[in-house]
């Protein structure tokens, strides 16, 4: 199949899975082309079979705001047009799945352009719900040809907030485990100092600063550091508290970083204090790479991780319950071996790439065939 993808480049899950997909199903012999203001961050190298679209927006002093929206659709018909792509598979309600629905308006007269809208969360839980989207994230969904959830959870949301009757096709996220994979050695590592991440878009939702508080609970028991990885609004407020709560000196804020398989694989328990996630895919890689989840009991967590079995979920907002869940795993090294194994379990035998791709193919032909019926 010759498949047009198109998500936000940024540091987000959406975008991370909208590219790790596209990379996939490179390798398993289909063309795709991605279509993007910008290279996708994880697009670092050329792989056969992968394209990149660049769509640029055209600046006039009558626009406040660049039309983003109108100049996607535009390269998105022309991509399709002349690279005669079988279906479009944006990521992220708004405005991608808009600009999809216009493009393939554009082109339907001569291609037929089925159109695959994945939801990823806070395009549903955050903007979507907001009055001045709502409308147009409704009839965008009703409007796709397809239209898949990255969760249980988001998908029986997205039906009772939008009223929504056709059917939603879950695919959970999925992780290649022969790349997020525990390193070497773990145990002499663990001998030294302690190691927490986190890694996000460092919003809101994500509540970065409990992360902040859950190492200052934690180095009451153990000589531990905190590794921050990615960038975003919140990230000078953690910094502030850090230094507020003198612990900057063991928080170390490392940016965006493309390989985000070896900084996780050498840490040793992952926090995700998140106030809501879809899936949570991060939490997922990590897990992979047998490093043990301490998260937030909200949204798809549930369905990625068994609270005691392969991870810890605690409330949203308990700091002192999720640094106990931590500190449990640091002092318990019989706990943390057998947590550590079930988590990487977890990702090779419920979300590994085998798995979850033929899903993706297999919906693409469902969609084909049906807009081929009509």
């Amino acid at each position: 199949m010759r498949i047009g993808i198109t998500c936000y480049p940024t540091y987000g899950g959406s975008g991370v899975v909208a590219t790790e997909l596209g990379k996939e199903l490179a390798h398993r012999g289909h063309e795709v082309h991605f279509i993007t203001y910008a290279n996708p961050i994880r697009l670092e190298t050329e792989i056969s079979g992968v394209h990149y679209h660049e769509v640029k927006v055209a600046s006039y002093p009558l626009f406040q705001h660049q039309p983003y929206t109108l100049a996607l659709a535009s390269r998105m018909s022309e991509v399709a047009n002349k690279h005669e792509l079988d279906l479009l598979h944006v990521h992220y309600a708004i405005p991608h799945s808009v600009s999809a629905l216009l493009a393939k308006k554009i082109l339907s007269a001569s291609v037929s352009l089925p159109v695959v809208t994945t939801l990823h969360g806070t395009d549903i839980t955050l903007v979507g719900i907001e009055q001045a989207y709502f409308p147009i994230t409704r009839y965008a969904i009703n409007s796709s040809d397809g239209i898949t959830a990255i969760s249980k959870y988001l998908a029986q949301n997205t039906k009772k907030v939008f009223n929504i009757r056709r059917p939603i096709k879950v695919i959970p996220n999925f992780v290649n485990y022969n790349l997020y994979k525990p390193e070497n050695k773990r145990e002499s590592k663990r001998a030294s100092q302690k190691t927490l991440i986190h890694i996000s878009n460092f919003r809101s939702v994500k509540r970065a600063t409990d992360c902040v508080r859950i190492l200052c609970e934690v180095r009451r028991q153990f000589p531990a550091r905190l590794l921050m990885v990615g960038d975003g609004p919140e990230q000078p407020c953690a910094q502030q508290l850090a230094m507020e709560l003198g612990v900057s000196h063991a928080v170390e804020f490392v940016g965006k970083q493309l390989h985000v398989n070896q900084l996780l694989s050498s840490a040793d328990v992952f926090l995700l204090p998140s106030e809501l996630e879809g899936f949570g895919l991060v939490a997922l890689e990590a897990m992979a790479c047998g490093v043990p989840v301490v998260a937030t009991n909200t949204g798809g967590l549930p369905e990625l991780i068994t609270s005691g079995s392969d991870g810890f979920l605690e409330s949203v907002g308990d700091i002192l319950g999720q640094a106990e869940r931590a500190i449990e795993l640091l002092r318990d090294s019989d706990l943390y071996k057998r947590m550590s194994r079930a988590a990487r379990k977890t990702a090779k035998k419920r979300f590994n790439t085998q798995l979850i791709i033929p899903m993706y193919e297999k919906y693409y032909e469902e969609v084909l065939s049906l807009n081929r019926e009509m």
